[in-house]
């Protein structure tokens, strides 16, 4: 529960995604299971653990994140067109 209740970290985005979804105690179950397997690859490997991040998912896939925001958009009754920012030239 620690994992979860910490900020900015990847276990805690990882329960959160799975709690939304499954329930809380899936979800500790889940994040136990995440920390087990980090705590493994450390001591076959001999590497250190570093953490990807709370926002790991959306860097991974930046069109999935997309597509969610537009679909949640529309579903509030929104109509979502996009289009690109205007940097300024250098």
């Amino acid at each position: 529960m620690s994992a979860a209740r910490s900020k900015g970290t990847y276990l805690s985005a990882r329960y959160r995604r799975i709690a939304s979804r499954r329930g809380p105690v899936k979800a500790v179950v889940a994040a136990g299971h995440a920390i087990l397997i980090a705590i493994w690859n450390m001591i076959t490997s001999g590497a250190l653990s570093d953490d990807p991040g709370s926002d790991s998912c959306t860097r991974r896939n930046p069109g999935k994140t997309r597509q969610r925001a537009i679909d949640q958009l529309r579903q509030m009754g929104y109509a979502v067109t996009l289009e690109p920012l205007k940097t300024a030239a250098a």
